[in-house]
């Protein structure tokens, strides 16, 4: 069985458990997608990539709510927001430079969610969170799962 099956097939069944899990906990199904999303698409890897993915997504976060706090301060004024939004852009791109928030995607995506979720961070950043374990379990199991399926094509390849 090749990665990619292995991997598909993980996500797929992890995929349906967080659905339910998301219903069940009341968190933001969509959200945890993102979380999952940012894992798979950071390059790097194992408890590092989650590290570094879970360190932007909760940057993201803030960002957004940097320009929501932000511009309500001046809600007459709209050049307020987009001039916010333009400084603040430039800080997601520019933090890249710690290894920690070097995932610029992962930190628009926070921040994509933070908006989306209205700026209810607090049901925005769990369901991140959980989104992005499941990410790391999803890919985890698949590769898992495919090692022991190499394992077991060369162990019967022996014995033939």
């Amino acid at each position: 069985m090749n990665i990619l099956l292995s991997i598909a097939i993980t996500t797929g069944i992890l995929s349906g458990i967080w659905g339910w899990v998301a219903v069940s906990l009341g968190l933001l199904s969509w959200a945890g997608f993102l979380g999952c999303t940012a894992y798979f698409a950071c390059p790097q890897g194992g408890f590092k990539g989650l590290l570094i993915s879970a360190c932007t997504l909760l940057s993201g976060m803030v960002w957004a709510l940097v320009i929501i706090h932000g511009s309500a301060l001046a809600p007459h004024l709209e050049i307020v927001s987009y001039v916010l939004t333009g400084i603040v852009a430039f800080l997601m791109c520019i933090q890249a430079k710690q290894l920690l928030l070097s995932f610029v995607p992962g930190t628009f995506i926070g921040a994509c969610a933070t908006f989306a979720g209205q700026g209810d961070w607090r049901l925005v950043l769990p369901s991140l969170a959980l989104g992005l374990i499941f990410g790391y379990a999803m890919k985890s199991s698949g590769l898992w799962l495919a090692s022991r399926r190499e394992q077991h094509s060369a162990n019967t390849a022996v014995t033939k």
